[in-house]
């Protein structure tokens, strides 16, 4: 017997176990003090009423002989898919049912989905970039490379010059930046993709933050995508499943290579490792697709947007340079008086108790920035806010 010792070289200290190791020790030492939190990407908000009548509706289902349901299609029930087919329908994308694949989560399928491709394929990776694509492929033992992300690009890198990749990963709007891709920026990524005869794990899990109709809401929207790209999506931000669980994966049946067809092996993995998300989260989920449903969870993502359109201009108004904030429920801020990301993360708990994500543990480009969430209530973030402006404008 032989451990996976690729385990190893991992960080050890997982980014969001440390901040809250240190939020923990300083409320545990300061108890009078009300701290407010603006670090992890978590909602706060509750589900659509719709979606709760749905998964109400799907309870009684399970408890009547004629509805009740046992093992589901592991690619996701008709329902559910006909509903995100729709949706896709809806920003121009045509998608065919058996392209579309219910998941527990975009986190599970986008380290899941290396199953599907061989060990040594080299990959390469925006920093700073979300932990789970750099610790998936250290997992798995793969090459990885780097493409920088700096103030000077906007944090939107593009393709590398004389660079082969053969595994891509882009996330737009992104975490942690909040950058967004433009739809022309996005088109020489699938063109460099298509020639590297390389695949695009495109993680659109923000995607319904967009409303500039420059950036693309997918990657399909993009010509050419459909050979080179599998796109990964979430109802965590949309529509408050976090705790709820369920997302999805479009694998396109045009994306193939040397005989071996992505759409199928993906099926085929599914089939063999995944027993499908339950039926009554399924049910759920469909409801965020109705016509209602999306009117009432836009009503809370426009809560997340205003957040987040209030801690930009806050950053305006402080002169600090910054990323995200329209597009995105994130902001990427330069930190001030050139502290480093956990200087800053401690000046701000020591002082102001408001508590953001330290760049630095995002990769090393992110040393010297921070990321704000836009996910606390209008209360909280309002606060926050004000005591950014109270402590930095001096």
């Amino acid at each position: 017997m032989n451990f996976n010792l690729n385990f190893n070289n991992l960080q050890q200290n997982y980014l969001f176990a440390e901040v809250a190791m240190r939020t923990s020790a300083y409320i545990k030492a300061n108890p009078r003090k009300k701290v407010v939190k603006l670090g992890v990407g978590d909602v706060t908000l509750p589900l659509a009423p719709a979606v709760i009548e749905a998964l109400h509706a799907a309870v009684d289902d399970m408890s009547k002989k004629e509805t009740f349901q046992g093992y589901g299609p592991y690619e996701g029930y008709e329902f559910l898919r006909e509903s995100i087919r729709g949706y896709y329908r809806s920003v121009g994308v045509e998608l065919d049912l058996s392209e579309i694949f219910v998941s527990d989560g975009a986190k599970s399928d986008l380290g899941n989905i290396l199953d599907i491709f061989s060990k040594d394929n080299t990959v390469l990776i925006p920093d700073p970039v979300y932990p789970v694509y750099v610790d998936t492929n250290v997992m798995a033992g793969r090459n990885i490379i780097f493409a920088d992300a700096t103030e000077q690009n906007g944090f939107l890198p593009m393709p590398p010059e004389g660079v082969h990749a053969d595994i891509i990963y882009i996330c737009s709007p992104n975490n942690p930046t909040g950058a967004a891709y433009t739809k022309a920026q996005l088109k020489e990524w699938v063109d460099y993709a298509n020639r590297e005869g390389a695949v695009i794990l495109y993680d659109a899990a923000y995607e319904c933050f967009v409303s500039d109709g420059s950036l693309a809401r997918s990657i399909f929207q993009i010509e050419g995508a459909r050979t080179c790209a599998i796109e990964f999506c979430s109802l965590s931000k949309m529509a408050g499943f976090t705790g709820t669980r369920c997302g999805y994966t479009v694998v396109p049946a045009e994306l193939k290579k040397d005989g071996a067809e992505a759409n199928k092996l993906w099926l085929r993995r599914q089939s063999t490792k995944f027993n499908g998300v339950p039926y009554i989260v399924q049910r759920g989920a469909a409801a965020v697709f109705t016509e209602r449903g999306q009117r009432e969870i836009a009503e809370n993502l426009q809560v997340y947007k205003s957040n987040a359109q209030l801690i930009a201009a806050a950053m305006d108004s402080l002169g600090i340079w910054y990323t995200g904030g329209k597009n995105s429920p994130y902001i990427w801020l330069k930190c001030p008086r050139g502290m480093g990301s956990w200087e800053f993360f401690d000046y701000l708990l020591n002082n102001a108790q408001v508590v953001g994500t330290p760049g630095a543990g995002f990769g090393k480009n992110g040393e010297g920035f921070f990321r704000l969430t836009a996910f606390g209530s209008e209360q909280t973030t309002a606060e926050a806010v004000e005591r950014l402006k109270n402590l930095l404008k001096n």
